[in-house]
This record gives structure tokens, sequence and C-alpha cells, in this order.
């Protein structure tokens, strides 16, 4: 009787300490503004992170989100004019024991100039992927692991790519059907698009896996 007593007196403690071990972080609110910085692409690498991205009102970048003491955006430019953002982790195996940090600190709100970027690359897991009224003179490319991903009037100069799995892909493009090339791949859901369909000077590329597909080419 005493073994079992002591036995469920070191489960209790065990699972105080592991519980203890899970508690909310200090998350502080923090901005970026490109100011004089010429950018030409945008490269987006994070985890666990909403991005809700759309066009500026003037002719920088802005960059809001929370950081905490354990995870906190690495923001760079580099010297051929690209804008890096990534999420850095500083945890122990214990800190991932618990909850999620609440979604407004886990999400992330990117407003670019419109007409002035090459190109973005996004990202992310478990989360959305949210992009609206912006044109790039080359590509975009969007990827989320457990998110969707929607797209409401997005033109490009060369091309867009989007992959989601066990998530859908939904919204419109800017152009006619015969300005795109299309290529579709889908599993365990349903694509409003053909498989492949060649010609336009443009392509879109969509890979969904566990979701649907459902874009729109507006003139």
């Amino acid at each position: 009787m005493k073994k079992l007593t002591v036995l469920l007196a070191i489960v209790s403690i065990m699972v105080f300490v592991l519980s203890g071990c899970s508690k909310g972080e200090t998350f502080t609110e923090k901005g970026y503004q490109s100011g004089e910085s010429e950018i030409e692409n945008i490269v987006i690498q994070v985890t666990d992170r909403e991005l809700e991205i759309s066009a500026s009102e003037d002719d920088q970048i802005h960059i809001d989100y929370f950081d905490s003491e354990k995870e906190y955006l690495d923001i760079s430019v580099s010297s051929s004019n690209e804008l890096t953002v990534r999420l850095v982790t500083d945890k122990e195996w214990t800190d991932w024991i618990g909850t999620k940090p609440a979604a407004e600190y886990r999400k992330i709100k990117i407003k670019i100039p419109n007409h002035l970027l090459a190109g973005l690359t996004a990202n992310t897991t478990n989360e959305a992927i949210t992009i609206s009224s912006l044109s790039f003179m080359e590509n975009v490319n969007l990827t989320t692991n457990g998110g969707d991903i929607v797209c409401e009037s997005i033109d490009v100069g060369k091309g867009i790519t989007l992959t989601a799995k066990n998530g859908d892909i939904t919204g419109s493009v800017i152009g006619g059907w015969d300005d795109f090339s299309i290529a579709c791949e889908i599993k365990k859901g349903e694509c409003n698009l053909p498989a492949k369909k060649e010609g336009g000077e443009k392509y879109f590329s969509a890979d969904c896996n566990n979701g649907n597909i459902n874009i729109e080419f507006v003139e």
C-alpha cells in the first residue's frame, strides 16, 4: 500500500511539473517598416502562424506581429534586396507541452506596396494564408500544411503556385482563361479547374491534399 501511495505521489509531481512548464509566454507587439530599403522579393518562412497579406497605403512594407522570449521573428534584407521573415524558436522540449499561444499572437499582418515587388514566397503550418488585392511583376508561391489558402484578386506577371495540405485553395486570379496554362493536382477533394491546360503566357499551379480547389479567373 505504501508503494502504491509513493507511486501516485511521484506521478502527481510529474504531472504538476509538466503542466507548470506549459504556462503562457509573455508576448509583445512588434512592427517592421521597410523605410528606405529597396525590396524586390519577400520570403516568409514560419510555423504555426496565420498570414494576412494585403496592400499597403504607401510605398513601404509593413509587418505587424507579436514576439515572445522563446518565439520571435528574424527580419532581414539581403544584398540582393530580398526581405526574409523567419520564425525563430528557442524552446526546451517541455515548452511544447500545453496549449498554443492565443490566436492574436499567432497572426502576422503583412502590407505590401502594390505593383512594386517582383515576387512573394510564403510558407506556414497549421494556419491559413490570406492574400488580397495585390499585383506582382513575376511570381507568387504560397504553401501551408494544415490550413487554407485564400487568394482574392491576385495579379502576376509570370505565375502562381499554391500548395495546401488539409485545407482548401480558394479565391480569384486576375486574367483571362487563355492567359494561363493550368496544372492542378488534388487528393481527397474536388477541383473546379482542369488537371492540365496548355497555352497562355502565364502559369497557374495548384496542389491540394485533403481539401478543395475553387479558383476563378477574372478579367
